[in-house]
């Protein structure tokens, strides 16, 4: 409800309201400011350090404790220390030990014989039929029998690789532009074409057939 306010126009005109309006008014203000005031604040409960001076009025907030100390450890491992603003991070165990295998805590140690040939991925120890595109990423020997002239390309290189083409077909075979370190390609009979990768897009071949 807005405020009624009591009309009491000029003075001694008897143009105000009337004395039963007025207080009528003024009981209707004070009903709504007795309402209003079932809603006050009236205690203030809070956690740690948190307090006020007064429940009405200016009311004064006050943190008497604003750096409270916070920890959190992950099994004594890794924890966070300190006070608001600045916390610590540690990991109390940063060199686990391992075993197995690979052992120490520190500087790792592998052991001898771990790396073995059952270990290595496909693309070092198995063969597959080609079609065009050598993918160096998916076998070690790709075998092809041409059925006309054929040009190859390379795909998922990197220096260092060495892949292995078993191929046979009487019919023209053109290779990435590279350097032959021995060989030429007889269709006739099966030819091992050995590719090295030097470079970017860089190769060599060694070709050879049956003696």
């Amino acid at each position: 409800m807005a405020q009624q306010d009591i009309i009491i126009g000029p003075a001694n005109q008897g143009q105000g309201d009337t004395l039963f309006d007025a207080f009528t008014k003024v009981q209707s203000n004070f009903d709504e400011l007795y309402a209003d005031d079932a809603g006050d604040v009236n205690s203030v409960s809070a956690g740690t350090g948190i307090s006020v001076n007064q429940t009405t009025g200016a009311v004064t907030v006050t943190n008497s404790a604003p750096d409270q100390t916070v920890s959190l450890a992950d099994g004594g491992n890794i924890g966070i220390s300190g006070t608001y603003p600045s916390f610590t991070l540690t990991n109390s165990a940063p060199n686990a030990t391992h075993t197995g295998d690979v052992t120490g805590s520190g500087a790792l140690t592998i052991a001898n014989d771990v790396i073995t040939y059952a270990k290595l991925g496909t693309e070092f120890t198995t063969s597959a039929a080609l079609s065009t595109n050598v993918d160096f990423s998916t076998a070690q020997v790709f075998t092809k029998t041409l059925s006309g002239a054929t040009t190859l390309t390379f795909s998922n290189t990197a220096i260092g690789m060495v892949k292995d083409l078993v191929i046979t077909g009487d019919h023209a075979l053109t290779l990435p532009a590279g350097s032959t370190v021995a060989g030429t390609y007889d269709g006739t009979v099966s030819n091992l074409i050995q590719i090295v990768v030097t470079g970017a897009s860089t190769y060599w071949y060694s070709i050879s057939q049956p003696q």
